[in-house]
């Protein structure tokens, strides 16, 4: 359950059988400390820290670093690697230090920063910028498509929403396939009700996170389910938001839903804390309550035969203001108990 006020925040969540952790294939052991280091600043760069913190406790995305799986992929690759090649390095060094040690991430900065230069230099960034980055530029590194085929024109409004969403998925591996991609990416169902006709468009699209917005604004506490519920309410376009109905073929009032199609076997939430206003952007403090175990999220599924609980794996923490704070981070350790 959170407990500051003033933070902004990013979780990452597992799929329980993700979490369990077993002593003859994880290369971490947690009796010796491996993993419990820290990541010097370089100058402000803790959102930089406090995302890798996070990334080095996902158990998949960890194994495929320690155990050298991501070279298979690098090797097929013509691209530059050396973001994806020194991502790996720091997880691998980060879990054979001793305990307790400090590590600096300076290599790997250079390299993020050749690949997004908004992150050249050492000013504070905004964490969940900085991780879409990351993950983008490791999934374009290990990426197994080498020759992406062109956009299929042909319609599939014809097919069946569970149809047309798999084949949606299919065309979207077809160009976008990546060990990060088997872990961080989802797939989104939006419907489009026309008032006047009935008739219902679906569009689905891939997502590495959602970002909710923070439900009851000016409430003292809130929960994350509260919040996804916001993100997935039904809304009214109507006025300047009218869409064109394909089948009235005009403008008309309409309504807008988002459910999940897909759900990734990591799934990043990002609570929406700072509030665009007229002066200037203001920080959401309402209180987010969240279980650490077993979050179900069937009521956001398209499918009913869905998976949908997870485990908290993570947490990304900004503490401050707008004007400025620190970002920390909160992890589950390994153990050989976990289930």
């Amino acid at each position: 359950r959170s407990s500051d006020l003033s933070t902004r925040r990013s979780y990452s969540w597992e799929k329980p059988e993700e979490l369990a952790e077993s002593p003859s294939k994880d290369s971490t052991n947690s009796k010796t400390g491996q993993g419990l280091v820290g990541l010097r600043n370089l100058g402000n760069t803790c959102f930089m820290n406090s995302i890798l913190q996070c990334l080095s406790h996902c158990k998949e995305l960890r194994e495929y670093c320690v155990q050298n799986c991501h070279r298979q992929d690098l090797s097929r690759c013509s691209r530059n690697t050396s973001l994806m090649e020194e991502f790996a390095k720091l997880i691998q060094t980060m879990w054979a230090s001793p305990m307790n040690d400090v590590i600096s991430p300076s290599e790997f900065k250079t390299q993020i920063q050749r690949y997004a230069p908004r992150f050249v230099g050492y000013n504070q960034q905004d964490a969940q910028e900085f991780l879409r980055f990351l993950l983008d530029g490791l999934h374009n590194e290990v990426n197994r498509v080498s020759s992406r085929p062109k956009a299929h024109p042909d319609d599939l409004d014809h097919l069946p929403d569970a149809e047309k969403g798999k084949e949606m998925w299919k065309r979207y591996l077809q160009r976008e396939d990546s060990k990060i991609v088997d872990l961080f990416v989802g797939q989104l169902r939006s419907s489009l009700i026309c008032t006047d006709c009935g008739y219902c468009s679906t569009v689905f699209d891939p997502f590495w996170d959602l970002s909710l917005p923070i439900a009851k604004k000016g409430y003292p506490e809130v929960s994350l389910m509260e919040c996804m519920r916001l993100f997935t309410k039904e809304d009214v376009l109507d006025g300047d938001e009218k869409p064109t109905c394909c089948r009235c073929k005009a403008r008309r009032k309409c309504t807008k839903k988002f459910t999940i199609q897909k759900f990734p076997k990591i799934l990043v939430l990002h609570l929406k804390r700072f509030s665009e206003a007229r002066i200037r952007t203001s920080k959401l403090s309402t209180f987010i309550s969240f279980p650490l175990k077993d979050l179900d999220l069937r009521e956001f599924s398209s499918d009913p035969s869905a998976h949908t609980v997870y485990n908290l794996c993570a947490v990304s923490n900004h503490s401050g203001t707008t004007m400025g704070g620190h970002y920390t981070a909160y992890c589950k350790y390994p153990d050989r108990k976990s289930t």
